[in-house]
């Protein structure tokens, strides 16, 4: 029976009750016809339920918000999944092209690198974290930095400036390390961050190595 609420679902029917829900790919596979019983397949029914059930909440957690294909593999194991329905869920998502990579990096790298104004050091962080491969977030660092012609020296300078007028210490130095602070948390060089900081004028004479 077709589910009122969901298209593409339909009711199992078990002993003139409402049973499992299921898919159409799952009903051909399982070769269920209108009418027909389910008798000796009660477990491959229960089986395909529970793998629709999983994908659902797997594309309802993407709809909600994008994510990297392990990233959202990992949270719904998080969320009491079984593993293999979860590695399954997200291939299925990704064969349909719901989840993409490529997509994601390049959408995180936009927003983080502008908003945020992550550096190419810490978006790699960030991304290997969720599990995207290294090789796609390099490609998506690239494009969109190209795109929007993003200098990060430029960048850092500019955060600096911001970051400056909100800081009220008297002391140069104290002034000086907390923007350093500030600048590498998000990813930047030590020689960008002194010249960042040495152009905005937060300048005592010292400077920054790397540890």
């Amino acid at each position: 029976m077709a589910s009122p609420r969901a298209p593409g679902r339909f009711t199992v029917m078990v002993d003139g009750k409402s049973g499992p829900t299921l898919g159409l790919e799952a009903i051909e596979r399982l070769h269920l016809v209108v009418g027909g019983s389910t008798l000796g397949r009660e477990q491959d029914v229960a089986d395909e339920a529970e793998a629709l059930r999983v994908y659902d909440r797997a594309a309802t957690m993407l709809a909600a918000r994008g994510r990297a294909a392990r990233d959202l593999e990992k949270m719904l194991v998080r969320k009491g999944e079984q593993p293999e329905l979860a590695r399954k869920a997200v291939e299925r998502l990704t064969a349909q092209g719901f989840l993409d990579d490529a997509v994601y990096a390049r959408s995180f790298v936009r927003s983080k690198s502008s908003g945020a104004g992550l550096a190419r050091r810490r978006l790699e962080q960030e991304l290997g974290r969720k599990g995207v491969d290294r090789a796609v977030v390099a490609e998506a660092i690239d494009e969109v930095f190209e795109e929007e012609e993003r200098d990060e020296a430029a960048s850092a300078e500019a955060l600096a400036r911001k970051r400056s007028r909100t800081l009220r210490d008297a002391d140069p130095r104290a002034t000086r390390r907390r923007l350093y602070a500030y600048l590498a948390r998000r990813g930047y060089s030590v020689d960008v961050i002194n010249e960042a900081l040495d152009r905005v004028g937060a300048s005592d004479g010292e400077s920054f190595d790397e540890e």
